[in-house]
């Protein structure tokens, strides 16, 4: 586990270097850009050793994978106070973990989601923000979202019209348990990263026209897009959450 880790801790400084480079260019500071690791891959001992490294924001692409992970951590934290308090040892002070749920959310999966995700990056529809809005209100609670839009045109890729998200914004503000934090995209599957910046740049302005018009207040100001294969691209073009999984995992 030792080599794992440290690995794991090689990759995460690279990223990271990344993040910074790619900030530099832009003009950016790299605080200002969130680094979501995204886990789908890898088990929990990895994810642990993430924890451990320092890296708390993390995110998966389906609803039941990201219920069954956090409940593998709680019990692991939960075995170590236990330990503990029987004189085996010291409870193990991981910090606290932000899931955040990236990938396509159904709707009969919304109430299990909001039991441990901090934030919901899918929302590319009203039907969807409504069902959020209801059982958030159940469970006594506000969540963070972002609207998803498809700003490469492919078929194959969820969220919104570019041409929707104005009117959207304005029934997302009517629902009182919700709160519009940003948008989201995805570019296209390519191996060139600068096959995504054209879907990048379109996303910026969507949410620069939806501040200019005032659709939407200053709280409202992520834009989470880029993922291993293009996530400097994004930074380049404004994104402030960046969703990354494959780059940290490679030679473990």
């Amino acid at each position: 586990m030792k080599q794992i880790k440290k690995k794991l801790a090689n990759n995460l400084s690279r990223v990271r270097e990344e993040i910074a480079s790619a900030c530099s260019r832009s003009g950016r500071e790299p605080s200002k850009v969130t680094l979501v690791v995204v886990t789908k891959s890898v088990g929990l001992e990895v994810i642990r050793a993430l924890i451990e490294l320092g890296q708390v924001e993390l995110g998966e692409n389906r609803a039941q994978a990201l219920v069954k992970r956090a409940a593998m951590l709680e019990e692991l934290s939960q075995r170590a106070k236990q330990a503990a308090l029987g004189g085996q040892g010291r409870p193990e002070a991981l910090p606290p973990v932000r899931w955040h749920m990236v990938g396509h959310l159904q709707r009969n999966k919304v109430a299990m989601v909001l039991n441990c995700s901090g934030i919901i990056h899918s929302v590319d529809s009203l039907r969807l923000a409504e069902d959020i809005d209801t059982k958030a209100g159940k469970q006594n609670k506000s969540v963070d979202v972002l609207m998803e839009v498809n700003c490469s045109g492919e078929s194959s890729k969820y969220g919104i019209i570019p041409a929707a998200v104005n009117h959207l914004a304005e029934q997302f503000a009517t629902l009182e348990h919700l709160r519009l934090i940003g948008l989201m995209t995805m570019g296209p599957l390519a191996e060139d990263p600068e096959n995504s910046r054209l879907a990048f740049v379109r996303l910026r302005e969507l949410l620069e026209d939806m501040h200019h018009e005032r659709y939407v207040d200053k709280n409202c100001r992520h834009l989470s897009m880029g993922t291993t294969q293009d996530y400097t691209v994004a930074i380049e073009e404004g994104a402030t959450m960046v969703r990354v999984g494959r780059a940290l995992f490679e030679g473990l």
